[in-house]
């Protein structure tokens, strides 16, 4: 079975945020560089006539930014108004459609993962959801998402979740906030479906998943979600995920951190029995 390449990780620290642009942010930097050196303008002096700093014109180049319409105009102004920059710009794309940029390195670790840790404290993990609750989730979004965007974000999400029924030899542990569940999002029926869902899916002797109380007097966890791998080398990886921004982290003594908080935390959540038990008393209550 083959398996996607995995970038090596940045050494002692975390990866790019914007990793693999996609072909189009590529090609459209690249032309924006050729038509630069064919002007003779160092990305410095570029960067003065457009009005954006040295940082941003390399990360356009690179396709590692996405150029905002002030960047093309000015750009397509200073170098000859021959229509390329402005043409195509309107078929720049950001890569893999439905997943943030900052989480493609991560789900391409999960791909070729020997195991998989997740605690979430604000929404159920994504391996996870129902189709219901994804796209309840996607309506609650803001800026709202257009139709197509929606769909997208759905369908990479299902995508995603075939990992769970093509790496049966991988262990999957997770750890989510009862509040999660109590929170209702989307309205009862969905609340219903997904909490079906979700008992459905830790079935399988490899997924493991355990709930955290509402009321309990221990957590070590209160500084956000988090999620652990192993690779098949047995080498370790984190992800740490906030608003607008997320970053794998590489770094053995931050990765043992974060390994020690969750080891403690499997302790204080619920057993998987007495897990699935608060789940069949929450979707009886519904």
């Amino acid at each position: 079975m083959t398996t996607d390449h995995v970038e090596p990780a940045v050494p002692g620290g975390e990866c790019e945020r914007e990793p693999g642009p996609s072909d189009s942010l590529r090609t459209f930097g690249a032309v924006v560089q050729a038509l630069r050196e064919h002007a003779g303008l160092s990305r410095v002096q570029f960067g003065e006539m457009v009005r954006f700093s040295k940082h941003t014109v390399e990360s356009v180049e690179l396709g590692r930014r996405m150029p905002d319409a002030s960047f093309v105009e000015r750009a397509e102004e200073a170098l000859g108004n021959t229509g390329a920059l402005r043409h195509s710009a309107r078929f720049l794309t950001r890569g893999e459609a439905g997943l943030a940029v900052w989480f493609r390195q991560w789900a391409k670790l999960e791909r070729v993962a020997v195991s998989l840790c997740t605690y979430e404290c604000r929404l159920v993990p994504g391996l996870l959801q129902s189709e219901g609750y994804m796209r309840a989730l996607c309506e609650n979004d803001v800026p709202p998402l257009s139709d197509e965007d929606l769909e997208a974000t759905v369908q990479a999400r299902l995508e995603r979740q075939r990992l769970l029924h093509e790496r049966p030899n991988t262990a999957f542990d997770f750890i989510v906030e009862e509040s999660v569940f109590m929170r209702r999002l989307g309205g009862a029926d969905v609340t219903r479906g997904l909490i079906d869902y979700v008992l459905d899916a830790v079935t399988p002797r490899n997924l493991t998943l355990q709930i955290m109380p509402a009321d309990s007097e221990y957590h070590s966890c209160t500084a956000g979600p988090l999620q652990l791998l192993e690779t098949p080398d047995g080498s370790w990886r984190g992800y740490a995920e906030g608003q607008e921004n997320g970053r794998l982290i590489a770094d053995p003594k931050q990765v043992s951190t974060l390994q020690m908080r969750y080891a403690r935390l499997r302790s204080q959540a619920l057993t998987p029995n007495d897990s699935r038990g608060l789940l069949e008393r929450m979707r009886g209550a519904l």
